[in-house]
């Protein structure tokens, strides 16, 4: 089988060899030497897995028509034969949709050859071992089966016989796979009407029947492919011609389906299903800044095993108002973009944790948080595409019954990626604003490719539940900027793509046109916000970047959305000071971004923690307090609040304490004096917070869709992997016309030319190939080791080596004639 493949190979044009290397990429990785290492790699069960993996459920089914009409003998089979058992349903395909499925599994050489002598590849049969479901024949399987399959009438007289328990095992078996595992002890047990006393079958009203499969068993309906025990299990299966004839109303391929199963579900509203898609964008990069915010304010320490244990999990989702699962998502997709990573942290080693690394916020987020809302949400969303992570396994239990926690490494998984792009890709080929139930997207995914959807009913789920939460669909639809990002994502990883990312739109400063769509549905970010009398400040809309941070440092937030409300405290304006902000500064702030009048009271308050701002100065002795005002000194050394300082007045307008400056600071502001802290010349000391940062890190969104594919190459790039192994195969018949002893094997009996059995021949033999400008068989040891042989022109030999030109390749070689171990003359 694999010389006639590989010969049939060899007869393909360069562009028909480049469309199959195309449509299974594989093939290339690596580049195979010859035609003949091409045809036995296509011929593999992996490729030929791969292959079938892509395929849709009616392709398969035609598929599994070439495998059933086979002749028994020849093993190949012909289009008309295939046609006649794809159209005995009760609904056959049209002729045409047949041939075409034919076309692609020939395209993909599962089948090959003229249509009068189609072959199956032998792989096939290893894959998926029972062709549509049936099992083998009757004469494979048991010679009494055989005989009673070889009588009609005697076969359908048993079957109708058989009681109606045995009849539901027999339309279950019929349905495919057609092998079934038995209980211990089924087979050992009395048939249906041989026993006395056993146990009641409910299928037949009660009455006491025995063993259906036994009854099935010694009837010659099911074979037992093993006996199995009273204490282990057995095997049956159920013979091909048994399972055809109980298949006669619906075929003997079952349903056939040309096309993908109908959404009954009727369209929404595109611009709602978009606007509900940005409201839950805004809503995500707002839950994920908060989130990286709780992880700057207090890093999660990472576990001994990897991963973020359960009690910080549940601390960060209490703290940002949400539930463990979401943050979950949203802490892997930080992670997956770059934004968050670990920090090492020497020394502090514990018993529970690993010790050495925490988890923040990295110096990637600080960019992030400079773009528009658009870009954080792109950013975000591609690293969910692409990340290979399956979130949903979080919380759950491990082959070793131990947590799954979020980043480790046990929630890897490398096919998630193409499992989103798989759902995701069903909602994206529906009409656009079409909300599918997941039963409708399983069903869809189970028709596209039922070999991949098979026992991926919960992965699948979990995609469509996350894509909600992500803002990518809105209502249960696709929104148009999710179907132009995964739009954007698939056609960089198509053949001639770009699947680098060097010719994207973020390179070169601009928005995506994703970003854009996006963009246009959110609310303009505002500049302004109106202050109120209750000092409460509301920003009616998404707040800039320098507005966004000066809100951060000024004031405190209460309620966020559409529309956040934040409200100046005292502790909000000491804040601001303590950063570096003065009196003036807030009150020019507050002037400058308040579309209405700054309320008195608002200035008032800021007038007044700035005139208490500062009063006191904190120094290092352990401490000190200095002040230029002695009644305010006198005040805070007899303020029992501060007690367990033991303050100590060193002259009348300095304190001291034995405690650090910062306890000392931490103190006095809880006691309500407004410190500041000042360096060794007096000079006052900003206390803006300590940002930590982990180390950037590359972001998820530079991989390709899908880590598992092969790389597709742009067509001229397979013409030259074509030519490469058309050279390959001509070297490979070239190196068989050699003589013997260059080979390697013993010198060639009878006339013919006298190989050079010595070196020095060998070199004579060179000299002369020079002389007379004659081709040779030069044998020589590869730098690896291994021998090899090449017909080639000798053009000069000196200095220890041998320049020869190979008119084949049109190249020129130079062999060390120390290596050289044959040579002769060509005929």
């Amino acid at each position: 089988m694999t010389t006639s493949l590989a010969d049939h190979l060899r007869s393909l044009p360069d562009e028909a060899l480049a469309a199959l290397l195309q449509l299974r990429p594989d093939l290339v990785v690596p580049v195979p030497a010859d035609v003949s290492a091409l045809a036995i790699r296509a011929q593999s069960r992996v490729s030929v897995a791969r292959a079938l993996d892509g395929l849709d459920q009616f392709t398969l089914q035609i598929l599994d028509a070439a495998r059933l009409t086979r002749h028994p003998d020849e093993g190949t089979t012909a289009t008309d034969a295939v046609l006649a058992m794809a159209t005995t349903g009760p609904h056959p395909p049209a002729p045409t949709a047949v041939r075409a499925a034919l076309g692609r599994l020939r395209a993909l050489f599962l089948l090959y050859g003229p249509e009068h002598a189609l072959h199956v590849v032998p792989a096939v049969d290893e894959v998926s071992p029972y062709p549509a479901g049936l099992g083998r024949p009757a004469a494979e399987l048991d010679p009494r089966t055989a005989a009673l399959c070889a009588d009609p009438a005697k076969l359908r007289r048993t079957l109708l016989a058989a009681p109606p328990s045995a009849r539901a095992i027999l339309d279950r078996l019929a349905a495919g796979p057609p092998v079934g595992s038995v209980p211990p002890g089924a087979l050992q047990a009395p048939p249906i009407g041989t026993q006395d006393a056993v146990l009641a079958d409910p299928t037949n009203g009660g009455a006491p029947t025995g063993s259906p499969v036994r009854w099935l068993v010694d009837n010659r309906l099911l074979v037992a492919v093993s006996a199995g025990s009273s204490t282990a299990s057995g095997t049956v299966e159920l013979p091909r011609e048994v399972g055809l004839l109980l298949r006669r109303d619906s075929g003997p391929l079952g349903p056939l389906r040309t096309s993908p199963p109908p959404v009954a579900t009727a369209p929404r509203e595109p611009k709602a299903v978009d606007s509900a898609g940005a409201g839950q964008t805004m809503e995500v990069v707002r839950h994920t800044e908060g989130l990286l915010e709780q992880l700057a304010a207090e890093p999660a320490p990472v576990l001994r095993s990897g991963g973020i244990g359960v009690r910080d999990l549940r601390r960060l989702a209490r703290t940002a108002g949400l539930d463990e699962p979401t943050t979950a998502l949203l802490l892997e997709v930080a992670y997956a973009a770059g934004l968050a990573g670990e920090l090492e942290m020497p020394g502090s080693t514990t018993g529970r944790y690993g010790a050495d690394q925490q988890v923040l916020p990295t110096g990637g987020y600080e960019v992030w948080r400079a773009a528009s809302l658009a870009q954080r949400w792109e950013h975000l969303a591609r690293a969910w595409l692409t990340m290979t992570r399956q979130v949903g396994l979080v919380g759950r239990r491990d082959d070793r019954d131990r947590p799954i926690t979020a980043l480790s490494a046990e929630a890897e998984r490398a096919g998630a990626p193409a499992t989103r792009r798989a759902v995701l890709g069903v909602l994206a080929d529906l009409e656009p604003a079409t909300a599918p139930t997941p039963k409708e997207v399983q069903a869809l995914l189970d028709w596209r490719a039922p070999r991949r959807s098979r026992g991926r009913e919960a992965a699948h789920r979990e995609v469509l539940a996350e894509a909600a939460q992500l803002g990518v669909t809105g209502l249960g639809a696709l929104t148009s900027y999710g179907r132009l990002l995964l739009g954007e994502l698939t056609s960089a990883d198509e053949p001639g793509g770009d699947p680098l990312g060097l010719h994207a739109d973020a390179e070169s400063g601009d928005p995506s046109s994703a970003a854009r769509a996006l963009d246009a549905l959110l609310p303009a970010p505002v500049d302004h916000f109106l202050v109120q009398a209750d000092l409460t400040v509301v920003v009616p809309g998404p707040p800039e970047p320098a507005l966004a941070a000066e809100l951060e440092a000024t004031t405190e937030p209460e309620s966020a959305g559409g529309a956040s409300v934040h409200r100046v405290t005292t502790a909000s304006v000491r804040r601001a000071l303590d950063a570096g902000y003065t009196a003036d500064d807030l009150h020019e702030l507050f002037r400058r971004r308040s579309r209405t009048p700054v309320p008195q009271g608002l200035s008032y308050l800021v007038d007044d923690v700035a005139r208490k701002h500062g009063g006191l100065r904190v120094g290092s002795a352990g401490a000190y307090l200095r002040s230029d005002d002695e009644a305010l000194l006198t005040e805070v050394l007899a303020d029992r609040r501060l007690e367990s300082l033991t303050l100590r007045r060193l002259a009348p307008t300095v304190l001291s304490t034995p405690y650090q400056v910062s306890r000392l600071l931490g103190a006095l502001r809880d006691a309500g004096y407004a410190p500041v802290q000042e360096d060794g010349t007096g000079g006052t000391m900003l206390s803006r917070p300590r940002i930590r940062r982990a180390p950037a890190r590359v972001a998820v969104t530079t991989r390709t869709l899908d880590p598992l594919a092969a790389p597709k190459l742009p067509m001229p790039r397979l013409l030259g992997v074509v030519e490469h192994i058309r050279r390959g195969d001509a070297a490979a018949r070239a190196a068989r016309r050699a003589p013997a002893v260059v080979r390697g094997g013993a010198a060639g009996l009878g006339g013919g030319p006298v190989p050079a059995h010595t070196h020095s021949e060998a070199l004579a033999v060179l000299q002369q190939a020079v002389r007379d400008k004659a081709l040779v068989w030069v044998g020589y040891v590869d730098a690896h080791g291994a021998t090899a042989s090449r017909l080639v022109k000798p053009v000069s030999i000196g200095a220890g080596y041998l320049r020869a030109e190979d008119e084949r390749t049109e190249m020129l070689h130079t062999f060390a004639l120390h290596r050289i171990t044959a040579a002769v003359l060509a005929d």
